[in-house]
Parts: structure tokens; sequence; C-alpha cells
């Protein structure tokens, strides 16, 4: 690239390995690169030590800035925690008194990620946004499609099938060809202080996977009494709160049964958790809304596809047939177990992230 006329990209920087080789990699390839962190957390609301939260504490801020220093690039800590606040938190804990489970990794790449560190990068004059994810990117007839990332151990598209057309336009994943060794190897090369930083697979706000005592101890619920109940409706016992349940739970319910019993229903109206047999958390029919697709503007006619019903799901064959007011059918052609209200259900024609939508029953 000409030195006077180079390209400028902000990369989301977390203080992870991931992040870190992309922004290294976009160097060697002449870019203009500004590392970005967002501070994503009012910390004295939740917890006296910020570094519980792993991707915005001072330490993962401290390894950013060496980073960023090692590579001759400027560094720039961003607060967008009321942002977070609003968008993902906010979101997150109204899913659970809906009775719904949620999937704020995707929300926080379409509106913070994808979504505000683009207008900063417009205010930077940066052209492009690029992140650590295991994703990759093809322009192809005036649109950019979205693929599975080259390791399928890795892979993170399920997190982005929200993207609109205007934001994967302005998106890089330049870790997206690799596999995770490779960009370990790439870090440890070029001597980046994040190469050999253990990741962590919680969500970044939710120390030990703990969301009951998150929600509560940032008094986003309330404990609230109500009944466990089997299918046909016979009271078993009573809990302190929907919230605190998901589909598919079998331990910790508090009751006794002859057989065991999981959560196959939360029913928000009457605020009762609905407990039945293994067998009755087999579906083969949901709805999706929300829906977003990324090789066209709308579906308006049944498409195969493979259909991924939760990040950590192989993936199954079904047919989405358009309802209208941008939802979708999904008839899986084989049940699957705890399809779950509140997740994401993505779906793909091999490596192609077609689109995908929420879960609502």
């Amino acid at each position: 690239m000409n030195s006077e006329k180079r390209t400028r990209v902000v990369v989301g920087m977390s203080g992870g390995v991931d992040s870190s080789t992309a922004a290294a990699l976009l160097v060697e390839q002449g870019y203009d690169v500004i590392g970005v962190t967002l501070k994503l957390w009012k910390h004295d609301c939740l917890s006296p030590d910020e570094d519980v939260f792993k991707c915005c504490g001072s330490r993962a801020a401290a390894d950013v800035r060496a980073v960023c220093d090692h590579l001759g690039i400027p560094f720039h800590m961003i607060d967008d925690a009321e942002e977070f606040q609003k968008e993902v938190i906010g979101r997150f804990a109204a899913e659970y008194r809906a009775g719904r489970t949620p999937n704020p990794c995707i929300l926080c790449n379409e509106h913070l990620k994808f979504g505000t560190l683009l207008q900063r990068a417009d205010q930077f004059g940066a052209q492009y946004v690029a992140t650590g994810h295991y994703a990759r990117l093809e322009r192809a007839d005036g649109r950019t499609l979205l693929r599975r990332g080259r390791d399928p151990r890795k892979d993170q598209s399920y997190f982005l099938f929200s993207l609109r057309q205007d934001q994967l336009a302005r998106a890089l994943f330049p870790v997206g060809d690799q596999t995770k060794s490779d960009t370990r190897t790439a870090a440890r090369q070029r001597q980046l202080k994040t190469a050999e930083k253990k990741e962590s697979m919680e969500i970044c706000f939710v120390p030990d996977n703990d969301y009951g005592g998150f929600l509560q101890q940032a008094n986003l619920v309330q404990k609230h009494r109500g009944e466990i109940v089997d299918l046909h409706g016979r009271i078993l016992g009573h809990h302190d709160g929907i919230e605190f349940y998901t589909i598919g739970q079998r331990k910790g319910l508090g009751i006794t049964t002859p057989k065991p019993v999981y959560v196959v229903e939360l029913d928000a109206a009457n605020n009762r958790v609905v407990v039945g047999a293994d067998s009755a958390l087999d579906r083969d029919e949901f709805t999706v809304d929300g829906c977003n697709w990324i090789p066209f503007d709308h579906l308006t006619e049944p498409i195969e596809v493979t259909t991924k019903i939760r990040y950590n799901h192989p993936g199954t064959p079904a047919t989405v047939t358009p309802q209208g007011n941008g939802s979708a059918k999904v008839k899986l052609h084989l049940a699957q177990r705890a399809i779950t209200p509140g997740q994401a259900a993505v779906f793909y024609q091999d490596d192609l992230v077609v689109g995908g939508g929420w879960i609502t029953r």
C-alpha cells in the first residue's frame, strides 16, 4: 500500500491473543491501524474487583496498551458503558424476566463492536472495523457474505449472524482463515504480550457463569415466588423466580419426583416453571423472529439449510419457511432436544451463513 494513502482500520481489542494478532497482521499488511478498547463497565456498580470483567478491566486494558506500543500503533480507551448497559445488560435481564434465555454476545457484536465502534471509526476517519473473530468474509455481486471460520472448533460465525450488510461491508476478520494454534504461533513469533493468555469461555460480565447471582447482585431481578408444575398443571413445588431456570435444566429444581424431570417451559405470564420427562424436551418445529438474511434482503420461499439452535450445537437439516414481518417457521428433519426461546437459530448452507433469527416458541 502507498504509505501516504493507507487504508485506516480500527481494531476492537479485548486484551486477548486473537484481537492482538489481528492487529499485528493488519499492520504487516500495510493498514493504518488504531487499537481501541471499549470500556463497558461502571465498575463500582457491581464489584470492587474490576478485573472480574476480563475484557474491560484494568489488566486487559494494560495488555492492549502494551501490544499497541509493541506494534507502534495508537491506543484509545473509549467509555461505552451506558450503551452496553442499555443494549446488552438491559436486554439480557429483560429476556430472563420474560422466560427466555438470551445470548448477549450477539447483541454486543451488533450494537457495540459493529455499532458504536463503527461510529467511532468514522470519527477516526477509518474505513474498516476489525476484530479477532474466527469467521470469514467474501465480497461478491455487491454483497458481503459471511462464512464459517477455517477452524471448525473455533468458528464464531454464529455470533455474527445479525450483522447487516452495511456493517459486514466495513468488517475485517484477520484471523478467520487461521486455526487457534496458528494464531498463538503468530503471536509468539511477533512477541506479543498476550501470546500465552488463556481465553475465557464465560460471558464477560457474568463471573463463574452464575447468571442468577449476577442478576440479583445488579438489582436486575428480584426473587418472586411461583409454582413448579408438571405438564398437567399439578403443583410439584415452588420457585423463587423463573429467571433462575433454563430449558433442559434438571439439577437445582428443589423438588422430589419418582423419575427425573427437566424444565420444559418457562411460563412468564403465570410465573410458572413447567417440568416434564426428558422426552418432552424433543421438538421438531419452532418459530424465529427478528430474522436477518445475508446473501439476500428477504426470504421469499422455503429454503433448505443446516440449523444451529445454539452456539455449541452441531447443526441439523431443516426447512425454513418465511412467515412475514421478519419471522420464519423452522421445520427440523430430526427432532432436537431443549430448543430454547431467546437463543439464536442460525442457518447455514455448507460454510455460508444464510441468516438467522431469535427463537420465540
